[in-house]
């Protein structure tokens, strides 16, 4: 299969959909999820064993295949051209050994069938980065096993995000949860343009232990195309990104997702319209080589 939607069976199969992918689609069914499809790692090793390799063109069957479930997309979502996510779900991103975050490119906020081709190019291409070579160098990975899938995923409009790591990743602590969170996107945090609050949680009785409250100046937002960082509104700049109840939800799905998952994680989510939406969830990497 070269197409799977998230809610199949088969996108639990890490080998055709990658780590992120295959997390999430695991996790779909219980918890709230964006709904999306991805193109699996056939879809990329069929472009990679041919010309279309070195150019800037995805196969046509593909690109038909792609305009179908973008369609579907748009049924399921209500809207005409749905706003989207496309990310890298490698076959050997977000496991134990190594995240690669940061490693491979996210385009975030992609609208219209010939944008998300693009992106979906995009990605691709960023498995044959130097930089992506370099990582997996330094992690003991071959340069030339990369098996990628790529996720479309319905792009949320985010009031605010947080990162949650269910154990404590500078301390070691596992009786403690760790939150960072800002206003907008999560993009805003993940590449550093923002100083985040930070919240420290006790898991045993989910009360705060420590809250720093940051001057968040920028946030990352979604424009006409793409995204863009805008100032924080000064009013907003010193208020918690977060409220005691958001914190309280956010803690008990760390919780839970932990349960499930069987190892302490890293958990992506947003909060828009006082609804809570898990995007993405993955091990705590550098605590697990730490034990």
């Amino acid at each position: 299969m070269e197409l799977l939607w998230l809610e199949d069976a088969a996108a639990q199969d890490l080998r055709q959909v990658g780590g992120k992918v295959a997390h999430l689609s695991r996790l779909a069914a219980r918890y709230t999820v964006p709904t999306g499809f991805c193109l699996t790692t056939e879809a990329f090793h069929r472009w990679t064993d041919n010309a279309l390799a070195t150019t800037l063109e995805i196969p046509s069957d593909l690109h038909a295949l792609l305009l179908v479930a973008y369609s579907a997309l748009a049924e399921r979502t209500h809207t005409e051209t749905p706003r989207i996510a496309v990310r890298s779900s490698a076959v050997d991103e977000d496991g134990a050994g190594a995240s690669f975050a940061g490693q491979y490119d996210t385009f975030l906020n992609i609208t219209g069938v010939e944008a998300a081709a693009q992106a979906v190019l995009r990605c691709w291409q960023t498995a044959r980065s130097e930089r992506v070579c370099a990582y997996r160098r330094q992690h003991g990975l071959p340069a030339n096993g990369i098996h990628m899938a790529v996720l479309l995923q319905q792009m949320v409009t985010a009031d605010a995000a947080a990162f949650i790591f269910s154990a404590n990743p500078i301390t070691n602590d596992r009786s403690q949860l760790v939150i960072n969170a800002a206003w907008g996107l999560g993009a805003s945090i993940a590449d550093g343009t923002v100083t985040p609050d930070t919240y420290i949680v006790s898991k045993e009785e989910l009360s705060i232990v420590s809250c720093q409250v940051a001057d968040k100046q920028q946030m990352t937002v979604m424009g006409p195309d793409g995204t863009r960082e805008v100032p924080v509104p000064r009013f907003l700049r010193m208020q918690p990104a977060l409220t005691d109840s958001h914190i309280q939800k956010v803690a008990q799905l760390a919780l839970s997702l932990e349960a499930e998952m069987g190892w302490p994680v890293d958990v992506e989510c947003a909060w828009s319209r006082d609804q809570l939406y898990l995007l993405q969830c993955r091990p705590v990497t550098a605590l697990l080589k730490s034990h």
